[in-house]
């Protein structure tokens, strides 16, 4: 089964996602220019969202970082280990498996780890740390300077050190305990591990871009700062000038999860699937990206909340605003979050028309705005978003039925 996430959400002057100019991200779509909000800026947001928010509980949870390392060694030392020879086990101990570090302990590139991976893992090399004290003094002899007093050791001999040294017992138990540890957002987003495919776990979760459902024009604010100690008999001016772009955008935005996928990522833990998925859809609604909100505070929720569960495929309705809505600026005209929804709803309708209804088993939608009624969302239609979350979560469990 198949979840499907739509949002509507209409943000106040901001600029929550920005480039490496720090203008606000956009796009072309229609042959117009469009606000956006990268997926990984909405991930993140997600992420953070599920910890601070209490959605899940910690030991379901992820950490992204090179310093995995130093993580489990702090684990080590406060089980009482050495602290100066925690980190060069643990570092040797992953060598092991081809995840290598500098001399700084960080390894290579990031990596998403479950905190239970990482308590396991902290675990195997206390169960094993006599062997590994062995292990970490010949990888320290073999990667040595040579007699002619070289400073360089090559990659290659160094993996070819730790893939020797590392007994094989220990190194396959190492890569069983690095599971995927049941954490609800690696099972989401899934695991890239470069140099040890074993460990990549396939994401139950797709994220697009939010775009804009109308055309943006970017906007300048010019800022000074006054020098509260600056003497008024002194030169007239500011402390400080600067720039910022911002702008004001209804965006439209789409996630789905492959259900199946996620029950199989947290090792066919079905509770805990149901869990991350309302986790996930709360989340969405709630969490909103942190660019300049000290200075802008844009702190808009969505003004429309439509989740369907469908026994296959998907159906992004991006191109229902292919062309830039325009709102009506007569007084009693629908607004631009109002003109939104209903080509949203009219979209939908189409699509239905013409691939046919019979795969969606469930669909909950609510709105804030009054106006428009909804045309083809009507029977989906409920009060609030804790409606639109027992929908689905009822349809995933009784299998696809929604009551």
């Amino acid at each position: 089964m198949i979840v499907e996430l739509h949002l509507l959400q209409n943000f106040s002057p901001s600029c929550l996602n920005r480039d490496d100019t720090n203008s606000p991200k956009d796009c072309e779509f229609g042959s117009f220019r469009r606000a956006r909000i990268s997926s990984q800026c909405i991930k993140r947001t997600i992420r953070q969202h599920f910890a601070r928010a209490e959605l899940l509980e910690a030991d379901h949870l992820a950490r992204r970082s090179k310093r995995l390392i130093a993580e489990v060694a702090q684990k080590l030392t406060e089980s009482g280990r050495p602290e100066d020879q925690a980190s060069a086990l643990v570092k040797a101990a992953l060598a092991g498996v081809k995840l290598k570090a500098g001399d700084d302990n960080e390894t290579q590139y990031l990596l998403f780890l479950g905190r239970r991976e990482i308590a396991a893992l902290a675990k195997l090399v206390d169960q094993h740390w006599d062997t590994l004290v062995e292990v970490a003094e010949k990888q320290s002899k073999d990667e040595s300077p040579d007699e002619e007093g070289s400073e360089k050791v090559s990659s290659r001999k160094k993996k070819k050190a730790a893939k020797a040294t590392v007994p094989a017992e220990i190194t396959d138990q190492i890569k069983r305990c690095l599971d995927g540890g049941k954490a609800a957002d690696l099972a989401l987003f899934g695991r890239m591990v470069a140099d040890q495919p074993d460990l990549n776990r396939e994401a139950a979760c797709q994220v697009a871009h939010a775009i804009s459902t109308n055309r943006v024009s970017m906007e300048m604010d010019y800022y000074t700062a006054v020098d509260d100690l600056k003497e008024r008999s002194h030169e007239a001016g500011a402390g400080m000038i600067g720039t910022v772009e911002f702008n004001s955008a209804c965006f439209y935005r789409y996630a789905n999860i492959d259900f199946q996928q996620l029950v199989e990522n947290l090792q066919g833990d079905t509770d805990l699937a149901l869990k991350t998925v309302e986790a996930f859809v709360r989340a969405s609604v709630e969490a909103i990206p942190t660019g300049k909100q000290n200075s802008m505070a844009a702190q808009n929720p969505p003004s429309l909340v439509f989740a369907v569960v469908r026994k296959a495929g998907f159906w992004s309705l991006a191109n229902a605003f292919e062309r830039p809505i325009v709102p009506d600026r007569r007084d009693d005209g629908l607004s631009l979050v109002g003109k939104s929804i209903k080509a949203l709803d009219r979209y939908w309708k189409r699509l239905g028309d013409v691939y046919g209804a019979d795969g969606i088993l469930a669909a909950a939608a609510c709105k804030v705005d009054e106006q428009p009624e909804f045309e083809a969302l009507k029977p989906s239609e409920k009060k609030n978003v804790d409606q639109v979350v027992s929908c689905v979560l009822k349809a995933l469990a009784n299998g696809g039925k929604s009551s």
